[in-house]
């Protein structure tokens, strides 16, 4: 991994992702674009020095001022509460993992085979080669197979955690005594980082989580392996 993959956010790997960046891009368009029109006016209201001190009111003016706006808003509320629909429905999974928060490691286990489970705790520095990365990689990564629809169960054994991972568009609570469940779908191999994401004590920044996407043919050997 180069050194500039490693320092900034990693690229899209789900369509739900994508969908997220896509959102975020028209949000900003629209963003910009009122920006750009407001401080237009107020440049040209600063600098133009033939007012009209006898205009009492703009009919016209104020009623586009109520619709536009209004039209913004819809224009960036449809998606938000598409993609927001999207993000919470799980589609007929074909795996279904359990992942359980501790402090400060993560467990999972693989529900439809049988005992398949560990621990999953930060590389250490003496451990790491040139491949692995600081702080973010673990020693037992979790092995998942790409083109297939994943539904993840997160709870937790202590105190709250979270489990992300922003290139999956991914994030749940891990909460004591409760089962949330994510679901997401890898469209390429690959290594995918994330951390918890909720201040869980001392070592909250040193739980990282490492999935890896493989073929599926991959992932069958994998789990005879184990």
């Amino acid at each position: 991994m180069s050194t500039w993959s490693a320092l900034s956010l990693q690229n899209a790997a789900s369509p739900l992702m994508e969908q997220l960046i896509f959102f975020h891009n028209h949000a900003m368009t629209i963003l910009i674009l009122i920006i750009s029109i407001v401080a237009y006016n107020l440049m040209s209201t600063t600098t133009n020095k033939n007012l009209n001190v006898y205009m009492l009111e703009a009919h016209s003016l104020e009623l586009f001022w109520t619709v536009v706006p209004a039209m913004i808003l819809l224009l960036i509320g449809f998606p938000s509460i598409r993609l927001l629909y999207l993000l919470d429905e799980i589609y007929s999974p074909m795996i279904t993992l359990k992942t359980i928060g501790h402090q400060w490691y993560w467990s999972y286990e693989y529900s439809d085979f049988i005992d398949i489970e560990f621990d999953s705790y930060m590389l250490p520095m003496n451990e790491m080669n040139l491949e692995n990365v600081r702080l973010i990689d673990v020693d037992n990564r979790t092995v998942l197979p790409m083109n297939t629809q994943v539904r993840n169960l997160i709870t937790a054994a202590d105190v709250l955690h979270s489990w992300t991972v922003p290139s999956l568009g991914v994030k749940a609570d891990a909460v004591p005594g409760r089962l949330n469940q994510v679901s997401f779908y890898m469209n390429m191999p690959g290594l995918f980082f994330g951390q918890c994401s909720e201040i869980c004590g001392a070592n909250h920044s040193f739980m990282p989580i490492t999935i890896e996407s493989t073929i599926p043919k991959s992932f069958i050997s994998w789990i005879k392996s184990i």
